[in-house]
């Protein structure tokens, strides 16, 4: 797959999330994820030791690992506290540079990563499984964008 210019690292909020689309080598649309790599040194000099990366952004697909239909990020950023990731629907909490579930019932487990690098302070997607489809969320994708109900039926 070929790489494509994401957005300016500028403009991925510190305290939430940049919403985009990806398209797997199958071509299925997905919802990816930049969060800013909170590990990262305002030098950018440190790097991160889950991830190995000095880039000041991290980059996972759109699902919390609980139960992969809810979204992370409904459409307007994905809530942050003290720099992870908050699932509104099950209080997941996800380090933002590792992408560790620290709390929470998928406590353990992992997000799934896409692979970014930061270039002239743009981001690009540089994953070979996936290409760069779009920002925004999937078009006429409106599951779960306003229930932030963790009750099942």
């Amino acid at each position: 797959m070929e790489t494509g210019r994401i957005t300016a690292l500028a403009d991925v909020p510190e305290d939430s999330t940049f919403l985009f689309r990806v398209a797997d080598e199958a071509g299925e649309e997905r919802e990816a994820i930049l969060v800013a790599d909170v590990a990262t040194d305002a030098d950018g000099g440190e790097s991160s030791p889950e991830t190995g990366t000095d880039d000041g952004v991290a980059c996972w697909l759109n699902y919390c690992q609980h139960l992969t239909h809810i979204k992370l990020d409904k459409g307007s950023g994905a809530p942050m506290r003290d720099g992870e990731l908050v699932c509104a629907n099950h209080g997941a909490y996800f380090e933002a540079d590792s992408g560790r579930c620290t709390f929470g019932p998928c406590e353990g487990a992992y997000l799934s990563d896409l692979e970014v690098t930061v270039s002239d302070g743009d981001v690009y997607l540089t994953d070979e499984d996936y290409e760069f489809v779009g920002t925004g969320p999937l078009e006429g994708d409106d599951l779960d964008r306003t229930s932030t109900s963790n009750v099942e039926f």
